[in-house]
């Protein structure tokens, strides 16, 4: 289930807002074969470790946001990107509050 139209064009700054002391999603594509989906993390919010069985690619659209995967942590900002490898524990913590596209693909 989608929360926007085929064939509708998407901002992805402009279409999600900010939660006070929460973490907004709105999934922009499903298939069987992975999912879209769009956050907005207000400062301070988090997802915990966890590991997840296909790889998952952030997209940092606004903001700044430390990707952590497999206990390294790594700092993204507007406009970078960072694959999660299928398997390996990661966690997103929001150093100020940041948007991102979350791309996940399904393996075989």
């Amino acid at each position: 289930m989608s929360n926007f139209n085929h064939s509708t064009q998407i901002n992805f700054k402009e279409d999600i807002t900010y939660a006070e002391n929460s973490v907004v999603s709105k999934r922009v594509l499903e298939k069987s074969t992975g999912n879209i989906s769009l956050f907005a993390f207000d400062k301070g919010q988090k997802l915990s470790e966890h590991s997840a069985p296909f790889d998952a690619m952030v997209q940092c659209v606004e903001g700044k946001v430390e990707i952590i995967i497999d206990k390294k942590p790594y700092i993204l900002t507007e406009g970078q990107t960072i694959i999660m490898p299928a398997n390996v524990p990661h966690a997103v913590n929001a150093v100020e509050r940041f948007k991102m596209l979350l791309t996940m693909i399904k393996g075989q």
